[in-house]
């Protein structure tokens, strides 16, 4: 039986695009095609020779610079591509101007016969996921965003630093907004698959202090080296991964509600199982009230920015 023909377009070779490329590269063997589409095709050409260097060690991978066309017959359209947050910029500033580069995408993308997922990093995230579905008029299941993949991943290694544990045994989720009204599901958090709260003895404020660490870590690195990347990139190669090779993963990502938790009409960053239909199915939490009325601030503020959107 001839295996289906695996193929990415990737939209935007910045920062975040590259690193996900280099990262997707190396960890799977069944991508096939991977089609770099940017403003700049000088770069993306030169992208694709450059990443053609690895394919020796890695797999014959059919490299290329294209354009929106070539996702005709895609499996997954990843979108990097927009304007990247500056010093002392919150997320949510961006929301324009990236709202506008996306309908630019979007709309050629669906145009060219795509039907498969896509899978979205550039911020805000949640927003920018929630307007691609809208855009696209794709069913939910096949619109992702990375969401709060990389809040956790930065929660995990400070509770590892804290507790002085190594970082794979640590299991806590930062959930809401991918920004600033994200929330620790501390309640829910283990250490070795025991209950977190039984295991450490941390008060109130050290939750706190967690909680603002994580959000500050993007700034921290931005104000260092001016962008942040390597994460994210690692998330999205494993959610296209994830894809791909149909494998069930459970991760928090920028999710649709259609009316859990009393929220609807957006996606934002829960617990997910993604496998090759895209959203397998978002997984029920079981909140507490305090965490409840979080995720709802998360959910107004987002309201609140969508409903001001111009695209």
């Amino acid at each position: 039986m001839l295996r289906h023909h695996h193929k990415v377009l990737l939209v935007g070779d910045g920062a975040v695009g590259s690193s996900f490329a280099f990262s997707l590269l190396q960890t799977t063997q069944e991508v096939d095609e991977l089609v770099i589409v940017d403003l700049k095709k000088d770069k993306a050409t030169g992208e694709s020779l450059d990443l053609q260097d690895i394919t020796p060690l890695t797999s014959p991978v059919n490299i290329h610079a294209g354009d929106y066309s070539d996702a005709t017959d895609a499996d997954v359209v990843v979108i990097t591509a927009g304007v990247p947050r500056k010093p002392g910029e919150t997320r949510l500033d961006l929301v324009n101007k990236n709202a506008k580069i996306l309908s630019t995408i979007v709309t050629p993308i669906v145009e060219s016969g795509f039907s498969g997922i896509f899978v979205v990093s550039s911020n805000p995230v949640d927003i920018l996921t929630t307007l691609t579905q809208k855009l696209s008029g794709f069913p939910k299941h096949r619109v992702i965003g990375t969401g709060t993949s990389l809040d956790t991943a930065r929660l995990d290694v400070l509770l590892s630093e804290k507790l002085d544990l190594p970082v794979n045994e640590i299991d806590a989720f930062i959930l809401g907004e991918h920004g600033d009204t994200s929330f620790g599901a501390f309640d829910e958090a283990t250490v070795n698959g025991k209950p977190l709260k039984e295991v450490a003895n941390l008060t109130d404020q050290d939750y706190a202090a967690l909680e603002k660490a994580v959000k500050a870590r993007g700034s921290e690195i931005i104000n260092g080296k001016g962008a942040t990347f390597y994460g994210v990139a690692k998330y999205l190669a494993y959610i296209v991964r994830a894809i791909i090779e149909n494998r069930n993963v459970m991760l928090p990502v920028s999710v649709p509600l259609t009316g859990q938790y009393g929220i609807k009409d957006l996606y934002l960053g829960l617990p997910a199982i993604i496998n090759r239909t895209g959203i397998e199915r978002v997984v029920d939490y079981d909140f507490s009230e305090a965490e409840l009325k979080k995720l709802t601030l998360s959910a107004t503020k987002m309201k609140e920015v969508l409903d001001n959107v111009e695209l």
